[in-house]
């Protein structure tokens, strides 16, 4: 049987707010809306199921309308909910406002009762699990889950990503030991939320402190200015690629995991997966929602090319 890529947190219903002039505070602001479906590790399984990828995402949703939508959407991308839970709470809602740029002004969310995500739940599913690729989280889910799942993947040799989504659930990780961690995919305010020393100043002394207490490999992510990959044995630095117009950032990061998954499926180099995972980031950040829809596999890595053709 083919392994699959598992991937594990929240499925929400995303409502993208995109302000039509520069954002006015305290008043009434015009704008469109674009509503997908959409929520961390629900992205990251889209976007690789679209690219080829056998999937299986394992998170929460509502016994309501939104959650049999999210879940037709799935099925009609061939991913595989085989140990997704349902519940009698509404389906998790991502509300975003999008500044006239495209860059994100604020956001709210609701989640699913994810909490029910628990190590019981997984170990009805050990022989799923253990079929596995890769193993992807999203800090959404609790950090007792997040560590006994770090200890599987551990015992049975599984590479294991987490994404922390944002700095309040990082945050909950900042004690946690990464031992069994494959990669931790942070942003500039998330890596110092994963800390446990607070007064690490330097972005290198925080990954440095991550990489001690275990994981693997801390992937820091900069926007515009690109990303750094720390292991402790080198450090990658990879510019973003130009993109002409940017429509909607929300899911560019999740985007960006998709790729770095797929290459190393394939398996590229860490410098290679870089690249193909700045290069599937640039095309959706031209498109709206967080999926690039318009992408398969071998125009992915053609594209490559374009954005870094040295």
């Amino acid at each position: 049987m083919q392994k699959q890529i598992i991937c594990i947190g929240a499925a929400l219903v995303d409502e993208l707010y995109s302000a039509t002039a520069p954002m006015l505070l305290a008043t009434t602001n015009d704008a469109t809306v674009h509503r997908s479906a959409g929520g961390v590790s629900r992205n990251i399984a889209h976007q690789l199921a679209l690219l080829g990828l056998p999937v299986q995402l394992i998170s929460v949703f509502g016994n309501d309308g939104e959650g049999d939508w999210l879940k037709t959407i799935c099925s009609y991308t061939n991913i595989k909910l085989d140990a997704a839970i349902t519940t009698h709470s509404l389906t998790g809602k991502y509300t975003g406002i999008l500044n006239f740029d495209g860059s994100l002004f604020t956001a709210l969310i609701t989640n699913a009762e994810l909490e029910l995500i628990t190590p019981k739940h997984l170990q009805k599913h050990e022989d799923l699990l253990k079929n596995a690729a890769y193993i992807v989280v999203d800090a959404n889910i609790s950090v007792k889950t997040i560590s006994w799942l770090a200890d599987f993947c551990f015992e049975n040799s599984i590479p294991f990503v987490i994404e922390p989504v944002s700095v309040p659930p990082a945050a909950k990780l900042h004690k946690t030991n990464l031992k069994g961690v494959t990669m931790l995919t942070p942003n500039e305010d998330e890596l110092p939320a994963l800390c446990t020393n607070k007064q690490l100043e330097s972005i290198q002394q925080q990954a440095e402190e991550l990489l001690n207490r275990g994981a693997e490999k801390i992937w820091l992510h900069n926007g515009a200015a690109g990303s750094i990959l720390f292991t402790k044995e080198k450090t990658i630095h990879l510019a973003a690629p130009t993109v002409a117009e940017v429509k909607d950032c929300t899911g560019a990061g999740d985007g960006s995991l998709s790729g770095f998954i797929l290459a190393q499926y394939l398996g590229k180099s860490d410098e290679e997966s870089l690249k193909v995972a700045h290069t599937l980031s640039a095309e959706i950040l031209q498109v709206n929602g967080a999926i690039a829809t318009h992408i398969k596999q071998e125009d992915l890595l053609e594209l490559v090319k374009k954005y870094y053709p040295n």
